[in-house]
């Protein structure tokens, strides 16, 4: 999708460098796991939607973690990175970006590598606003929360004009019975805002520089400040806490779940359901409760999935296949109208058009050192209970018995039988439909 002009920004900067303390873990806070990707990846989106000729991240705690799991990403390109050490508030962690933003970054936005749930559409629609209606000054976000949980809160004047912030430690009474809070985000007058940061103060009891006070010093310089309220709460969320990285979690998950129901995917339950970013669901898709389809995920059309099933990464489902009950696929092509109806392992691996696979079937991968391909081709027969062991290839319409073991390098070929433990392959019946079945040594 191609960004208005009005809607594109000269810079923006993602503050990511805070230790997170409250999450209670080691991990930097930005890189916690929301449907399959980092948290600060979400930011990015955000980003990126904006067009900017420069994207500033800046890091601090787990800095070199954070920078390689953006470059992971693949934006390397487009991202340059500075470190915040110390970190002494959020106006310092602009005025270390002065260097990369240079006398003119042109309009500037400022977002938060913990706020993951912040749309794109939101932040173009800053940018416009401050285009449109705050050339010179700025626009910030704003909304109007059931609970303020320690945000600062909007002051306006008899006017309506918004002319200043006050953070909730600071606030009166009167003051913190104000609705309307700020979140943060921002849109600057590029060439203002570089101009504000070396004025900043840290004569408070934090010994920190704000950025809020970049928002006072416009407002005594004339320059217009407008506020954008966001409608959608769930945008507001800012992640501190495991609690709130859960309700972030749900908050994206139902934007995806709604966008593959928009996409012609029947979810049965989305409330059981979870479905990772970038997984491709065809038209005609059905969904079964409690599914788990984590990304690096692709299923085609009319296919058929859960309930209870497991799909992870590399898992490929072609149009019409069929995943059922507690099965889990990792790293395997399952073939057109193929099906794994209950109780199976299959990883790395790849199953022909219209293959069966029996209750509880494993495909045994791994060697202890090494994974290892198991190739069934098409209507294969494979039966409840059987482990075939990797390497191997299973023919066109052969079948394994009940059970069977089927070792590595067996290489069963085409249309024939095996069953047994270890398996071996079955002779055609001899002396007519009397005869019996006898074992042929391989």
């Amino acid at each position: 999708m191609t960004t208005p002009p009005n809607e594109r920004a000269g810079s923006v900067v993602i503050l990511a460098a805070g230790l997170g303390q409250r999450m209670r873990s080691a991990r930097p806070k930005v890189l916690h796991a929301l449907c399959g990707r980092p948290m600060i990846a979400w930011v990015l989106d955000v980003a990126l939607a904006l067009d900017p000729e420069r994207i500033v991240v800046v890091t601090g705690h787990g800095a070199e973690e954070v920078e390689a799991a953006v470059r992971a990403l693949g934006h390397g390109s487009r991202v340059r990175f500075v470190r915040q050490e110390p970190q002494l508030g959020t106006g310092h962690a602009l005025q270390v970006c002065l260097s990369e933003l240079g006398a003119d970054p042109g309009v500037t936005v400022v977002l938060y590598g913990d706020m993951p749930c912040l749309k794109p559409a939101t932040a173009r629609a800053l940018v416009a606003t401050q285009r449109a209606r705050a050339a010179g000054g700025l626009a910030l976000l704003t909304a109007l929360p059931d609970e303020p949980r320690g945000f600062g809160r909007i002051l306006r004047d008899a006017r309506g004009a918004v002319t200043g912030i006050v953070e909730e430690r600071d606030a009166t009474p009167a003051e913190r019975a104000i609705e309307e809070v700020n979140l943060g985000v921002y849109a600057f007058d590029g060439p203002g805002l570089v101009a504000a940061l070396p004025q900043l103060s840290n004569a408070n009891a934090q010994g920190e520089y704000y950025l809020t006070d970049v928002l006072a010093a416009f407002v005594g310089q004339g320059r217009r400040v407008e506020a954008v309220e966001v409608d959608d709460l769930d945008e507001a969320l800012g992640v501190n806490t495991l609690a709130h990285l859960a309700e972030a979690r749900w908050s994206l998950q139902l934007r995806i779940l709604e966008a593959h129901l928009e996409s012609g995917v029947a979810i049965e339950d989305p409330a059981t359901t979870y479905v990772d970013h970038g997984v491709e669901i065809g038209a005609g898709t059905r969904i079964l409760p409690c599914t788990v389809i984590r990304a690096g995920v692709r299923i085609g059309r009319d296919c058929e999935v859960g309930p209870f099933a497991q799909l992870r990464a590399g898992a490929v489902l072609e149009d019409g296949a069929e995943i059922g009950n507690f099965v889990e696929v990792k790293n395997t092509r399952v073939g057109p109208h193929a099906k794994a109806k209950h109780l199976a392992y299959l990883g790395d691996g790849q199953i022909g058009a219209r293959s069966n696979i029996g209750a509880g079937t494993i495909f045994a991968n791994y060697d202890g050192v090494q994974k290892h391909t198991t190739r069934l081709g098409e209507r294969v027969f494979v039966g409840s209970g059987s482990v075939i062991v990797a390497p191997n290839v299973i023919g066109d319409g052969a079948t394994t018995g009940a059970g069977a073991i089927v070792t590595r390098d067996s290489n069963i070929g085409a249309g024939e039988v095996w069953v047994g433990v270890p398996a071996k392959p079955l002779a055609k019946k001899a002396g007519g439909a009397g005869g019996a079945a006898q074992e042929r040594r391989p």
